[in-house]
């Protein structure tokens, strides 16, 4: 075997260990410190929903709950990391038993959306991390560059000069079970909606009285279109209300923790072994 066969093997393989399906994700290893409190978004009916550690160079780095049928996401959630906001897009797409680049190959109006995009991650090995298929919904072209990128980028600003603590985001979409098909099978699930929402507890309480309005917790979503996709900020429950509606959750669906005000002491229940 020539050495270039054998870097070939080497890269192929090297991605398959890094999106780990757990049972939960209530330990460090398991991926426990992406979340606030450490507790997953609640009342997500999940019974074929897997749920997955990011992982990369042996380390946890994110959460994603993972629809194998639809091959897409349901959500990914990440702690932010203050950056300049510059996009590394060198970084090589890593695929995982669960998706394939196959499946977005020769799909001219789709671009591969990251719902932890690497501009709101910090350093070479956190930014690496995103590039994971089981990251990656496909958005519409107009939507993606355009407006949700904006949003982003809005977002990044908002944290990094406001939020004094450590910010907490979950990203995730909608679907209408519209698919991409490949050779007349039902591939990839095509998001109707993305909608994101943070939580950062110690914020600037000095901050213009403008900016103090969307602490510790705000949200938004946006239509996955080419046209009338502008991108609506609003509360977390504005938010949750509008999600029971169209998604397989139950009464209880909860994005942060009791809404993201930090209890004290922490409750028993979520003192996990860390």
């Amino acid at each position: 075997m020539n050495m270039f066969v054998f870097a070939l093997l080497i890269i192929a393989f090297v991605p398959l260990v890094l999106a780990t399906v757990v049972e939960n994700f209530n330990h460090v290893e398991r991926c426990k410190d992406s979340l606030y409190m450490g507790t997953p978004p609640l009342g997500i009916i999940d019974n074929t929903l897997k749920k997955i550690c990011q992982r990369y160079a042996d380390k946890p780095r994110y959460v994603t709950l993972y629809d194998p049928e639809k091959r897409i996401p349901v959500y990914s959630g990440y702690s932010f990391k203050k950056t300049e906001g510059e996009s590394r897009l060198d970084y090589p797409w890593m695929y995982e038993p669960q998706a394939i680049l196959d499946d977005y190959s020769d799909v001219v109006l789709y671009e591969r959306g990251q719902l932890n995009p690497d501009q709101h991650q910090s350093t070479p090995n956190d930014r690496a991390a995103t590039y994971s298929l089981t990251n990656v919904v496909p958005e519409i072209r107009e939507f993606s560059i355009g407006p949700w990128r904006m949003y982003q980028e809005l977002i990044r600003v908002r944290l990094n000069n406001f939020c004094r603590g450590k910010a907490f985001i979950v990203t995730g979409v909608t679907t209408r079970g519209n698919m991409i098909r490949r050779n007349n099978q039902n591939r990839v699930g095509i998001p109707e909606e993305l909608w994101s929402a943070y939580c950062c507890t110690d914020y600037d309480r000095n901050a213009p009285l403008n900016v103090r309005a969307f602490f510790p917790t705000y949200a938004a979503i946006g239509k996955n279109t080419k046209e009338d996709n502008a991108i609506v900020e609003m509360t977390v429950q504005e938010l949750e209300i509008l999600l029971k509606e169209k998604m397989n959750v139950d009464e209880n669906f909860q994005i942060f923790y009791q809404n993201c005000v930090s209890p004290s002491p922490l409750p028993l229940t979520l003192q996990h072994t860390i």
